[in-house]
């Protein structure tokens, strides 16, 4: 502990916080491919939004902690983290490539009786399994021998300002009981709140993996009844009020699971259980129900203009909101451009307005124009109005007022006030 050094590899939106944290307490370096981002973040300004520019400037030169594209710079380190991201392919398979590649890179520079922690979202098996034989391959050291490994699943929400990394309970396991001991006793020593030890990687790892598959089938739940209740005319967020007055019903809402957690991670033990033969039927139609809810959000819409006369070929639609979560900057898997591409199947006057998008990567990403400016959507009025994101500007906004006469407003947040909407999800 008194000689630790520590190299935080990939340095996104669970990285760079936990790198940040870290370097509070022991000698820290941050480790990214990214050039530009580590550029940016060695001048004081996190993208992401996830680390405010004060706590990072104040990292950088009061703690030492400072970020980097060179191997040479993390070689003299001894606890290596792992925090890259954990995507599926086209075809929802896991796409292991970011972990192969930093178990690669950490390959390169561990030393003997290093340790080496893991925090991406994996199934159960992927650390052990697939990671470390990388590591003994590339180093030519041996697993539990030569070097050790742990695993403490990463719990970032992106956007949550009271859920901080420090203020978190984290799960810690290791390969061996001394290991977790050690892994355990790193993190907490920077956490608010503590730890929770696993007894092993392995448990650690399913932990984790259940964490979001379990918010996911929630959150289907709730989509399924948005869809029997909207079709007997009965509000949800009425039924969802009432219900949540009984002391043990979980409240949550219906809406579009996106994001690179909730929306992805279940796909990694779906594909594991049919390994072991196990036909996971709730989490794969949990997913197939939400990955469905962006098209059904812009069909509903397309109802409610056909129902008050407004005609919805080459109608002028403003959609508010493009990350898939509010007061966030995350564009990853955003469902709402679901909404989008079915409505294009009627209209080309498709306008997006959203203040925390980068207008760039979204173009980048998904080949939409994104307005960032209040005055851009103020120039006429549209036939719809979807608020598909519940952004803190949009909350105030005279909805109404940018809407024709006759015209629709859909809330898919419920947040807007019931007089000035005609439909919410």
């Amino acid at each position: 502990m008194n000689n630790l050094k520590i190299a935080v590899i990939g340095l996104g939106y669970v990285g760079l916080p936990l790198a940040r944290l870290f370097s509070t307490k022991y000698p820290t370096v941050g480790f990214d491919m990214n050039q530009s981002r580590v550029d940016a973040l060695m001048q004081g300004h996190d993208a992401t939004l996830e680390v405010d520019d004060a706590l990072l400037q104040e990292a950088i030169e009061k703690h030492g902690f400072r970020c980097t594209t060179c191997l040479d710079d993390i070689r003299d380190c001894n606890f290596y983290v792992v925090a890259v991201p954990t995507p599926v392919d086209e075809n929802n398979r896991p796409d292991l490539k970011p972990l192969w590649g930093a178990s690669e890179t950490v390959g390169k520079v561990i030393s003997k009786g290093d340790v080496v922690v893991y925090e991406s979202t994996v199934y159960p098996g992927v650390t052990e399994e697939e990671c470390l034989p990388v590591v003994e391959k590339v180093s030519g050291l041996k697993f539990n021998v030569d070097f050790y490994a742990g695993y403490s699943p990463e719990r970032i929400n992106p956007g949550d300002k009271q859920h901080t990394v420090e203020k978190i309970k984290k799960v810690t396991s290791g390969s061996k009981p001394e290991i977790a001991d050690l892994v355990d006793e790193v993190y907490n020593s920077v956490l608010v709140n503590g730890t929770h030890k696993a007894p092993s990687i392995k448990v650690a790892e399913a932990s984790k993996i259940i964490e979001n598959s379990q918010r996911d089938v929630n959150i289907a739940f709730m989509n399924e009844l948005a869809k029997i209740f909207n079709a007997m005319g009965i509000d949800t967020h009425d039924v969802i009020e009432a219900a949540a007055s009984k002391w043990n019903f979980i409240k949550l809402s219906p809406g579009l699971v996106g994001g690179h957690c909730i929306s992805v991670d279940p796909y990694y033990l779906i594909q594991k259980a049919q390994v072991y033969g196990v036909l996971p039927r709730v989490m794969s139609n949990a997913r197939r129900l939400n990955d469905g809810m962006g098209a059904y959000v812009a069909n509903q819409t397309i109802k409610c203009m056909n129902k008050k006369g407004v005609m919805v070929k080459d109608s002028k639609i403003l959609i508010l909101g493009i990350t898939f979560k509010e007061n966030c900057p995350d564009i990853r898997n955003t469902k709402v451009v679901d909404i989008y591409h079915t409505l294009e199947e009627y209209t080309d006057n498709i306008t997006v307005y959203d203040p925390w998008a980068n207008a760039e990567h979204v173009k980048h990403e998904y080949g939409i124009e994104v307005k960032n400016s209040k005055d851009k959507i103020q120039e006429s009025k549209y036939d719809a109005i979807i608020l598909a994101v519940a952004h803190k500007e949009f909350l105030d906004m005279d909805v109404r007022a940018l809407v024709k006469e006759g015209g629709v407003v859909y809330d898919v947040k419920g947040v807007l006030p019931r007089e000035v909407v005609d439909a919410r999800l």
